[in-house]
């Protein structure tokens, strides 16, 4: 059985509170490899039969296969199943349909926020809901809910364009509070500053270019082959990483090169959305 068979995805989508599946991650964009992991969003409304759920789990793959309950991950990730189907990994993710139009609503008024969820050292992007069923491919849709949502999702808002590039203040914010460790050589938390300004930038361009960016894994690579993206913005983010070494020297040499960053990510946002 193929790891994205359809026929598996409209027998989930029989499981009540089930409305429908969607392939996500590198296999919806074809950019996966041989390895890559199969993602699938399983959009439910409440109550959704979890028991019935991991019956289905366990019948394709294995008396092992556990499905969480819901919230079992984390408030944002709010649980599914790591399957093995035929020697390949599948991730079953659940998502709440009404969650997600409600994230949608928010978005269309330029309102967003990360929040803390494990594996998301970042922060959950809410507007991440909107971006992935924008981006997946629809694998079983019975009531045909999520095509319609999918098609509006493909405008991306321009009000949340617009408050991802307002939210690069928070770049200057942390180079000056990174500043602060300097003397005291503390690597640790210049890293930490730096990682989530090069998280902001990357939302930031992405806004700026109509784009969605939904996961930290990859954002900086993306956000490199975007037009208009800062010259050499990939590498430029290495090369301060790279600096990070509790030399105080050093550390403020990253800490300019993260500031030039957040400069021209603004003036090529600026530019973009002329």
């Amino acid at each position: 059985m193929s790891p994205i068979d359809e026929s598996l995805a409209r027998e989930i989508a029989t499981v009540p509170g089930i409305i429908g599946v969607v392939l996500g991650g590198s296999r919806a964009r074809g950019s996966h490899t041989a390895d890559s992991d199969t993602d699938l969003g399983l959009y439910y409304r409440r109550p959704l039969d979890v028991a019935r759920l991991d019956q289905l789990a366990k019948s394709v793959a294995g008396p092992s296969a556990v499905v969480t309950e819901l919230g079992g991950w984390g408030p944002w990730v709010d649980g599914g199943g790591w399957l093995r189907i035929d020697g390949h990994a599948v991730d079953w993710i659940y998502r709440d349909l009404d969650r997600v139009r409600g994230v949608w609503a928010e978005a269309e008024q330029g309102r967003f926020a990360f929040h803390q969820q494990p594996g998301h050292p970042l922060g959950f992007p809410d507007f991440g809901y909107v971006g992935e069923l924008a981006l997946g491919r629809i694998l079983a849709d019975p009531t045909g809910e999520l095509g319609e949502l999918r098609e509006r999702f493909g405008t991306f808002p321009p009000k949340l364009a617009e408050a991802l590039v307002a939210g690069l203040w928070e770049g200057d914010f942390l180079v000056a509070v990174a500043r602060k460790a300097v003397s005291r050589g503390d690597s640790a938390y210049v890293a930490g500053c730096l990682f989530r300004l090069v998280g902001v930038c990357a939302h930031a361009l992405h806004g700026a270019a109509g784009r969605w960016l939904i996961n930290e894994k990859g954002a900086v690579a993306a956000s490199a082959l975007l037009p208009g993206a800062p010259d050499r913005f990939g590498e430029r983010v290495d090369a301060m990483f790279a600096a990070v070494d509790g030399d105080p020297i050093h550390l403020s040499e990253a800490i300019d090169a993260a500031a030039d960053l957040v400069l021209e990510t603004a003036d090529a946002c600026a530019t973009m959305m002329r």
